[in-house]
């Protein structure tokens, strides 16, 4: 692997053996390279392979003005993310997070609080990814010595949601939250009833409006099966589920215009059977 561009001291552009061009992190790596000398693969710490969601300039040009112990904690906390999660995310999560881990330790050695104002719904929504978020300011305090407020680990789970479902904007999951939150609001005061937060039908049900949800704004349906005999079946069985499940239909075409499918009405009924059965 030879050295194509010095970004600056530990960042060097380059291609791999596929002639993919690719970044590649490593602390002094770039020091006193020019073109065409030979890169040292013993200093390498991170290669970033150019992508259809990872835009090699745009990341250059964050890297070169980023501290490279940001980079590395940002790199670690996508691995343990991935590891813990057991899927994978959206290469673009390196740039997103990479800026906002770096701009959140600016704002902190500056004395400059935000707050999350989704932090309540985000523990209760992305349970898994929060705790991500709680590790992931472990990690930053070990490494770095700075304690950053747990409405970090809040804005780090959003991130990872967003590089889970594949969006384009973390705005986009912000409004993916407050939508999975009417919906279950409309289940609470259907039935007038608390729910089971911490119950594995709650958590599935969480799921299910995840990707239904991601459907929505991708514009996407269930491929409908139309069982008419499944769906009478339901409404005869489960019809005050059916009845709060069509609430939710109705919620959805005041405030997007979607009308949902006989499929959606069908699995979003059985999930509303299991999270209010005691």
């Amino acid at each position: 692997m030879k050295v194509v561009k010095v970004i600056n001291n530990n960042i060097i552009k380059s291609f791999d053996q596929e002639n993919n061009e690719v970044l590649v992190m490593g602390k002094g790596l770039g020091f006193q390279k020019k073109p065409g000398d030979e890169v040292d693969t013993d200093l390498i710490e991170k290669v970033y392979v150019s992508s259809q969601e990872l835009n090699s300039n745009k990341l250059a040009q964050l890297l070169a003005d980023v501290p490279i112990e940001h980079v590395q904690i940002a790199n670690e906390i996508i691995s343990f993310a991935k590891a813990s999660l057991g899927k994978k995310l959206n290469d673009n999560i390196f740039l997103t997070l990479t800026d906002h881990i770096s701009y959140a330790i600016e704002r902190y050695n500056n004395g400059i609080p935000i707050k999350n104002a989704l932090l309540w719904e985000i523990k209760r929504f992305y349970n898994h990814e929060f705790l991500i978020g709680k590790e992931s300011l472990n990690m930053i305090k070990n490494k770095l010595g700075i304690d950053l407020p747990e409405d970090e680990a809040g804005f780090i789970a959003l991130h990872i949601v967003n590089a889970e479902l594949d969006m384009a904007q973390v705005s986009q999951v912000s409004e993916m939250t407050k939508i999975i939150q009417n919906i279950t609001n409309i289940v609470r005061l259907y039935f007038k009833m608390d729910l089971d937060e911490y119950s594995l039908n709650y958590e599935r049900f969480i799921v299910h409006l995840k990707f239904f949800v991601q459907r929505l704004f991708t514009g996407t349906d269930l491929t409908e099966e139309n069982d008419s005999s499944l769906l009478f079946l339901i409404k005869e069985k489960y019809r005050e589920e059916y009845l709060c499940a069509l609430k939710i239909r109705q919620y959805i075409m005041n405030e997007f215009q979607r009308d949902l499918k006989e499929d959606e009405i069908i699995y979003l009924t059985i999930h509303i059977k299991r999270i209010t059965s005691k």
